[in-house]
């Protein structure tokens, strides 16, 4: 078996590699570590009710141009 560059890959390619070989945790390792390193999400603390969007005004706009762009 030839050995896979798993840090010359494109996340999209390891993420492909990783699913089709579940049973390797190193690349599963690698894998988890960019992602994380090349993580593009915000958190915001948890909602109590509807009315708390308001507070979080970016959410929306970004939620309604990622719906406009699945459309």
């Amino acid at each position: 078996m030839s050995e896979v560059d798993l840090q010359m890959m494109s996340l999209k390619e390891l993420k492909a590699y990783v699913l089709s070989h579940r049973e390797d945790d190193q690349a599963f390792h690698t894998y988890m570590d960019r992602l994380q390193a090349e993580a593009t999400w915000t958190s915001y603390p948890p909602l109590k009710s509807m009315e708390d969007m308001e507070n979080y005004p970016e959410v929306i706009e970004r939620f309604q141009q990622d719906s406009g762009r699945h459309s």
